[in-house]
């Protein structure tokens, strides 16, 4: 036993301590190799990875390229269209001079027919007054009528009597016979 003294005697001896140390080291390299293959593996994903990030992002500016190339048409079609309309429309101040000469023009039979409705509605009011004042005084003319005639049959009322229906006898003629003469 190498290293060792008579006096403290213990289970480490340097052939001991070398097999120790030899381990740890064994283990250690097994560690780092291990740890070396991680790493190298996630290298290999990360590279993975971003080649599909990276064709992603070009299928995405391809398809935003299509999008804004779609977008640009139709704008410049509704552009088109506006631009071929624009003549078409009247302005507000075409707009506002054209009703205000249409109002001068109806301005005249406005009036006429204002005054036509005053007329027949003044004229329809009078008839109006005109047959009730009749019906009130045909009403009154009844009604003292009425009042009369129930003053005259009641001074000449006589006292009433029942009388009897009368019968009428009617004789029926008289026919001789044939051979009989008188």
């Amino acid at each position: 036993m190498t290293g060792e003294t008579k006096a403290s005697v213990s289970g480490w001896t340097i052939d001991t301590l070398a097999a120790h140390h030899d381990a740890i080291r064994q283990a250690q390299e097994k560690f780092d190799t291990e740890r070396d293959r991680r790493y190298t593996e996630v290298g290999v994903e990360r590279e993975k990875a971003l080649k599909i990030k990276e064709t992603a992002d070009l299928a995405a500016l391809g398809l935003a390229r299509e999008i804004q190339s779609y977008k640009d048409e139709k704008a410049n079609q509704l552009r088109e269209q506006i631009n071929s309309e624009r003549g078409l429309y009247a302005s507000q101040n075409d707009l506002q001079a054209a009703v205000e000469k249409i109002e001068e023009t109806i301005k005249p039979l406005a009036t006429f027919v204002a005054s036509q409705q005053g007329r027949s509605t003044g004229t329809d009011k009078t008839w109006g007054y005109i047959f009730a004042a009749l019906g009130a005084a045909f009403g009154l003319f009844g009604i003292l009528v009425a009042v009369a005639v129930m003053f005259r049959d009641s001074s000449t009322a006589q006292p009433s009597t029942v009388s009897t229906p009368q019968i009428i006898y009617v004789p029926a003629p008289v026919t001789e016979p044939k051979g009989a003469t008188k």
